[in-house]
């Protein structure tokens, strides 16, 4: 569930990560991107020239992150001009425009702390870690540079685990600066693990991320309107195949119905059609039917009830889950109910700090014939 504080930006964006959308259009990107002739596939895959930049000791190395190539492995007690002319010697060959320089720090240098906070952290989980800085590290949120990601691991209903990386400023400032001095400022910050990836992260704080012009944004929308207009083209070829189909199936059904030894076989089609809409009659008039199981609820719930999710599956079986200001007197109030039978709460009431409400799950079931039985 979305803060209720929140912004609709805000809460629009977590429904779109939340949502299969980003997975689908990903999907769909890559089909289209494979059919494009190989050359142009390649340069479409391409994406911006990243280079890893990092400080051991006394010398600094810049490596290529695709190839994971070293470039340049100087050290600093080189004059700085020879550092300069070397950095524009590896970078030369690269658009500054598609260039992105990295900084990779080593996990050993970096705090790590697991976070496990309400699912409305997700809003802007980067400003909700700032407030347990002081919790959770040694540190005040003016000593370090900090960044923070959703994790993959699971967490307790109503809740997300999050991942907390924090680096000292007083350790990583004169690294920086360093780089700074030969001309590399880094776009940002990410912590290298002993396995050799990255966690992800930017621990460079957003008012120091450099803002950059996409110069292929226009290139972009010209191949997203190509790609519109081939899906427009492959979906109307696929019409015309569906229409095609549908003719000759016409055409088939036609001469079957001329063929009177076909007559019993679609008899008892016929027959075993209505049988089954009997019987879906027959198991509708059973129970009541879904908006009437909401309008009961609706008018039971209390104003303050907020609803996460409502099942209602084929046995007759209803699962509530949300909050309320006392979710144990829900259990009285649809006891009452006409239509429901056997209201219980499932597992353990949980307050949720965030809107001081009363977490919990309740399952009742759907009785036969209920609408007859209140009438």
């Amino acid at each position: 569930m979305v803060m209720a504080g929140a912004k609709p930006l805000e809460r629009t964006k977590v429904a779109w990560r939340r949502s299969p959308l980003p997975a689908f259009l990903r999907w769909w990107g890559g089909e289209l991107t494979a059919m494009l002739p190989g050359r142009l596939r390649e340069w479409v895959r391409r994406g911006p020239e990243v280079l890893w930049l990092a400080a051991d000791g006394d010398r600094i190395t810049v490596r290529r992150a695709r190839t994971r190539t070293t470039l340049a492995n100087m050290s600093i007690k080189l004059p700085r001009d020879v550092q300069r002319e070397e950095f524009v010697r590896v970078c030369s060959g690269i658009d500054r425009a598609d260039r992105r320089l990295l900084l990779v720090v080593p996990a050993a240098e970096v705090l790590v702390r697991r976070l496990v906070l309400p699912a409305a952290a997700t809003v802007d989980p980067r400003r909700v870690a700032g407030y347990e800085l002081d919790r959770q590290t040694p540190f005040q949120p003016e000593q370090v540079y900090y960044d923070v990601r959703v994790s993959g691991d699971a967490a307790p209903a109503g809740q997300v685990a999050l991942d907390l990386y924090v680096a000292p400023r007083a350790g990583l400032d004169p690294v920086l600066e360093r780089f700074a001095t030969i001309g590399a400022h880094p776009d940002g910050v990410d912590v290298q693990r002993p396995d050799g990836t990255l966690a992800g992260v930017d621990l460079l704080p957003p008012a120091r991320r450099p803002r950059r012009t996409f110069k292929h944004r226009r290139a972009n929308w010209i191949l997203a309107v190509v790609c519109v207009l081939l899906a427009v083209l492959v979906l109307s070829q696929w019409l015309d195949n569906r229409r095609q189909a549908l003719a000759k199936m016409e055409t088939d059904v036609e001469a079957l119905r001329a063929k009177a030894s076909q007559s019993d076989q679609l008899r008892g089609q016929l027959t075993g059609a209505l049988a089954a809409s009997k019987f879906l009659v027959k198991r509708k008039a059973d129970r009541p039917s879904a908006l009437a199981v909401l309008d009961d609820l609706t008018g039971r719930l209390p104003a303050t009830a907020w609803l996460d999710s409502l099942t209602l599956d084929d046995s007759g079986g209803l699962d509530i889950r949300g909050e309320a200001d006392k979710a144990a007197a829900l259990v009285d109030k649809l006891a009452s109910s006409p239509i429901l039978q056997e209201p219980k709460l499932q597992g353990v009431i949980q307050p949720d700090p965030a809107t001081g409400k009363e977490r919990f799950e309740l399952v009742a079931r759907v009785r036969r014939h209920g609408i007859r039985d209140a009438q």
